[in-house]
């Protein structure tokens, strides 16, 4: 299969394949995530110049990441039907390449957020870009059933860039946008494992469903649903305590109780239909969910 994918390779899909590498629609949630907050941060659009070479700096930092991740996942991908056809283990990529791609785009983004935004939004995308490929490729995925729950600090980092990026520290607000993406991380990904729980069973991964079975996981993704639900609405606290900075508004508060409600119910509905329609509805609901919440942000600071 591998010789036929070869052979089947022509140098015109080799912008395309680096592209694969780095997973671009994870990148582009990331970098909106990243953006929303340096807007939640100062109530306003950033400049111009600022924005941009942030955005650059997030997309190169977390394509970079997932290049690397891939070079380290190769052998564990080529054992699953959903990453076979990667770049790497269906032979389309050698794996040294894609190294040194990964990490170029790593020094890259370093260099972009440091010299052109501020030096502590560099540091931060450097400790995003190390704890996902060390502390969660390298450490959790392989060892732990918690790999994704701990893990999710990764991807919750590209908002404390964003923070710093727009405003040079990193304040309270900031770690509670942190910690929505942390624990909205669980649900999306725990349901999605439910869908391919063969796969990492094949490539012994210990995820949830695998690791605690699929009935615990479901439980599981109802529990840090209605967790998330609480943390997505904590702004509101903000907005009672005498003299606290004013983080997020009305408009926000509704949008996240539905939006955080709309979870919970496809989670209940997941536990009582334990069924790949109910998982993959969920696993959707909760991409769309992160968009529409930031989405929210935005509106809210943005609106008149």
């Amino acid at each position: 299969m591998i010789n036929a994918l070869r052979s089947s390779f022509s140098l015109g899909d080799l912008p395309r394949t680096y592209m694969e590498l780095t997973k671009p629609r994870i990148v582009l949630l990331l970098v909106f995530t990243c953006v929303t907050s340096m807007i939640v941060a100062t109530g306003k659009w950033p400049r111009f110049d600022l924005l941009f070479f942030t955005i650059l700096g997030g997309m190169l930092s977390a394509g970079g990441s997932s290049a690397i991740n891939q070079y380290l996942d190769r052998n564990l991908d080529a054992k699953m039907a959903r990453t076979a056809r990667r770049p790497i283990p269906s032979g389309r990529m050698a794996a040294g390449k894609a190294l040194v791609f990964g990490l170029a785009l790593v020094a890259w983004s370093v260099v972009v957020l440091g010299v052109f935004v501020n030096w502590l939004a560099a540091g931060l995308a450097l400790t995003g870009a190390l704890y996902y490929v060390i502390v969660y490729t390298l450490i959790l995925k392989r060892n732990t059933v918690v790999n994704i729950l701990i893990g999710g600090g990764a991807g919750a980092m590209p908002v404390l860039v964003g923070w710093a990026a727009a405003t040079g520290t990193v304040d309270l607000q900031a770690f509670i946008l942190f910690a929505i993406v942390f624990y909205w991380t669980p649900p999306h990904s725990w349901a999605l494992a439910l869908l391919v729980n063969k796969d990492y069973a094949a490539a012994e991964i210990p995820m949830m469903p695998v690791a605690r079975g699929e009935k615990v996981t479901r439980l599981q993704i109802l529990l840090y649903s209605l967790q998330l639900l609480i943390i997505s609405l904590s702004p509101g606290l903000l907005l009672l305590l005498p003299q606290a900075p004013n983080m997020l508004g009305l408009f926000y508060l509704v949008s996240a109780a539905i939006l955080g409600l709309l979870l919970i119910r496809r989670a209940v509905t997941l536990l009582r239909m334990p069924d790949k329609a109910n998982a993959r509805a969920l696993y959707k609901y909760s991409s769309l969910y992160l968009a529409l919440l930031f989405l929210a942000m935005i509106l809210d600071k943005l609106l008149p």
